[in-house]
């Protein structure tokens, strides 16, 4: 199976059908415009059908396929109740005399959308797996509105609790996790993954997960909201990947009815239940690229995260667009450099890094930036 390639075909086709179906005008958007774009529609039963797929891969436990895989992978079901399942990567060749770090994957697509099996994020971890390298575990989370939120939180805490049992060995352990230092575990996602690693971070502080330890986030182009718009919002409100009124449908797709966008589901800096134990988190990594509609979003996360006293590590590149990595190889692999170096190195000063540009820890020219200034240059929804 030619993954990479098939990879690449989709997600031109996809964007081609997302570009082709956009209306840039003044006029008030419409659900069937947003829909139209996003390739999804009702069914009479009230869910959606998504019409619009990036295909969707199966594992490569074997070595011996073609073309040869990156990594190996395997499914893992954790109940046989349910469709939710761990799909597992380890490199090829992993090494016999130490453990590899376990990072837990959830996957981007608005809620929404996609799958871990969805090609890209199988290419994601079979990269990251044997560049880091690292155990992965990619978790395949419930979709809304099928699902509404908590329901993902609750999915990525499931699999937190899988790991944990994993470490105990309940059950007995899978073979490919005996590879894996349960004494470090890092929670990575990308879009609304990141958000999802978020909330599952502050909600598994509830409960006993020992012998894991969580030792840091991982949040890529993180998609948060809010009820009232940021500067990135308004001057990138007709982005051809996360317009404004795309971004509204969705999240009127993925909140609870009745819930609006200044939830702490959708804007983790409006308050909520979770204040209290933001000032335990461990230390995170944030990346945004300033041609990303969301990027202030992420800048705001990281204003109130460091204001908490939590440590940040950050990376906001000029340009870019929201999903990049997945296609320029180049913004890919500067992201794997940051992740990796992030997992694997305690960041003894502020300007250590692997990449060309710096991973800045030093958070002071975010938080005095001029053009970010919470509740004051904002205009209302």
């Amino acid at each position: 199976m030619e993954q990479k390639s098939s990879s690449s075909v989709a997600l031109v086709v996809f964007l081609f059908v997302c570009l082709s179906s956009w209306h840039t005008t003044e006029a008030q958007h419409t659900w069937q415009e947003a829909f139209k774009v996003l390739g999804i529609s009702w069914n009479p039963n009230g869910t959606l059908k998504r019409e619009i797929q990036i295909p969707m891969v199966d594992p490569t436990p074997y070595e011996d396929t073609t073309p040869k895989p990156t990594a190996l992978s395997q499914d893992i079901y954790l109940s046989p109740k349910s469709k939710a399942y761990i799909r597992l990567y380890i490199p090829l060749n992993p090494p016999k005399n130490k453990k590899l770090p376990l990072i837990i994957y959830l996957h981007g697509g608005d809620f929404v959308l996609f799958s871990a099996s969805t090609v890209i994020f199988h290419n994601f971890c079979n990269d990251i797996a044997s560049q880091f390298p690292a155990v992965v575990a990619s978790v395949e989370y419930r979709l809304a509105p099928e699902n509404r939120l908590p329901a993902a939180f609750d999915d990525a805490l499931n699999a937190i609790f899988w790991a944990r049992d994993q470490a105990l060995g309940k059950g007995g352990r899978d073979p490919w996790m005996e590879y894996a230092d349960f004494s470090k575990v890092f929670l990575l996602g990308s879009s609304a993954g990141a958000n999802i690693v978020y909330h599952a971070a502050l909600r598994a502080m509830d409960f006993d997960i020992r012998p894991l330890q969580i030792k840091g986030l991982l949040l890529n182009q993180a998609y948060f909201g809010g009820l009232w718009r940021t500067q990135s919002e308004i001057r990138l409100k007709d982005d051809p990947y996360v317009a404004l009124y795309v971004n509204d449908v969705l999240w009127s797709l993925a909140l609870p009815q009745n819930l609006n966008r200044d939830h702490e589901f959708c804007n983790p800096i409006s308050g909520g239940t979770y204040l209290g134990r933001v000032k335990r988190l461990p230390k995170v990594y944030i990346k945004g690229d300033f041609g990303d509609p969301l990027v202030d979003r992420s800048i705001l996360l990281a204003q109130f995260l460091y204001k908490n006293g939590v440590t940040i590590y950050y990376r906001f590149n000029a340009g870019g667009f929201h999903g990049i990595e997945l296609q320029n190889k180049t913004a890919a692999q500067e992201l794997y450099d940051d992740m990796k170096y992030f997992v694997n190195n305690p960041f003894g000063s502020p300007h250590e890094g692997i990449s060309d540009q710096p991973l800045y820890n030093n958070m002071e020219d975010i938080v005095n930036a001029e053009n970010i200034r919470t509740g004051k240059v904002y205009a209302s929804s």
